[in-house]
């Protein structure tokens, strides 16, 4: 698909790319893309708009650790518009955002757009069905001079609005609907109220990395109670949570400190989430497409992957469901996982980052130089511009955090907490 696609974009085509989720679509366009980029320009050339603020600074991460040494910067909600001008004061050759800030950025400002000669639209359907199409409307014809048009979707049959102006595209079908390592079983309950059902059909998934789907925030908060009740360690996602809270829940999430993520279908797609054993439909959506994106957060890059379905016996399940005929298994007949309990980690906050030129080198040498801990209690390390985190072995991150907080991290003094 990488191969096919780099292709297509060399041969400055407009391009429709339709791949499921994890299979690479963000490094199949942007490595033929960083090649066009004329390293004499101190202009935008590359426009990408995405559908969420999580997908941006995925984009933006994985741009950056390509070390194409060409300047990337990502807009987004959620943020001060005022770290948006002082990243844009030089303004970069790759410009990645959400719709509605780069619209805000673009009508604001005063640099010039005559340079972009790329534009991408990542995940192009999920940005019209959040109602953008307005805001992308007006990007596009601020637009003079773009050459070429990519698309991207990991799902089939989406219409094109004629706004986008694609010029005798090239379509590259990998979206296949059936994922032959996914498993899709249905667990039924036998009361209305799932609560119950569902903690028993977590002790049976037992110790394991996944999603719990709900369609409503007011539903999520109800599992999220009962979840803090049984003791059940989890983080919640969903769109009114605060911006930082939405990138810790996530970074805990990645790192190990959490295996379970509650979950509205904003993160059904375009998040950077690490392989997950499973997702669990607490509620299905009615719509088929939004069933195949939460599904393609499990079974990628040809791992094995269970999709289960919570319903209790009175529940009217869309018809696509009688389409899939998956394996129904009864909640009482569910017996309990024995697999012992994972390592418990804890995620750190240090208040210094790439900004600061500290490297993952850098904070690993102060937690076992100065922190005193063994290799094997230091977890996932990841770099942010003005700050960083760390994951440690839950028993020793009091003694981690007393040790380094307040001393230097390449010349900068930095406070050291637990998130």
């Amino acid at each position: 698909m990488q191969e096919e696609t780099g292709r297509a974009i060399r041969k400055k085509s407009d391009v429709v790319l339709l791949s499921p989720t994890g299979t690479g679509k963000t490094l199949a366009f942007l490595l033929p893309l960083v090649e066009t980029l004329d390293p004499d320009s101190a202009e935008i050339q590359i426009l990408i708009i995405v559908p969420s603020r999580e997908l941006a600074q995925q984009l933006l991460q994985v741009a950056r650790d390509m070390g194409s040494g060409f300047k990337v910067n990502a807009v987004y909600g959620g943020r001060a518009g005022s770290q948006d001008k002082l990243d844009l004061k030089h303004l970069p050759a790759i410009l990645i955002g959400t719709p509605g800030r780069i619209a805000d950025r673009f009508f604001k400002d005063t640099y010039s757009l005559d340079h972009i000669k790329t534009l991408v639209l990542d995940e192009f359907d999920k940005s019209l069905e959040m109602g953008y199409e307005d805001d992308m409307l007006d990007i596009i014809e601020s637009l003079p001079n773009v050459q070429q048009r990519i698309l991207t979707s990991a799902t089939r049959d989406n219409k094109i609005p004629k706004f986008v102006g694609l010029e005798k595209p090239i379509f590259i079908n990998y979206g296949k609907e059936g994922i032959p390592q996914l498993t899709i079983k249905t667990i039924l309950a036998p009361d209305k109220d799932k609560l119950k059902s569902l903690v028993k059909t977590l002790d049976y998934i037992g110790h394991q990395p996944g999603i719990i789907f709900c369609s409503f925030k007011e539903e999520l908060y109800g599992v999220s109670e009962y979840l803090d009740d049984n003791d059940i360690p989890h983080e919640c996602f969903h769109g009114d949570m605060e911006q930082l809270d939405r990138e810790q829940a996530l970074i805990k999430f990645r790192n190990g400190t959490t295996q379970l993520l509650l979950a509205t279908d904003l993160a059904a797609r375009g998040l950077d989430i690490p392989e997950l054993t499973f997702i669990l439909h607490y509620r299905l959506p009615l719509r088929y497409n939004e069933f195949l994106h939460r599904n393609g957060r499990t079974a990628r890059m040809n791992s094995d992957g269970v999709a289960y379905i919570l319903h209790w016996t009175g529940e009217n399940l869309p018809e696509y469901i009688d389409d899939i005929a998956p394996e129904e298994v009864i909640v009482g007949d569910l017996q309990p996982s024995h697999d012992p309990a994972p390592v418990k980690w804890v995620t750190l906050y240090i208040t210094g980052g790439r900004r600061e030129k500290i490297s993952k080198g850098d904070i690993a040498g102060l937690f076992m130089k100065q922190g005193k801990i063994e290799k094997d209690q230091l977890g996932v390390i990841e770099l942010q511009e003005n700050c960083s985190y760390v994951s440690v072995h839950a028993k020793i991150a009091n003694k981690a955090v007393e040790k380094t907080n307040n001393t230097k991290l390449k010349k900068k003094k930095v406070r050291i907490s637990v998130v």
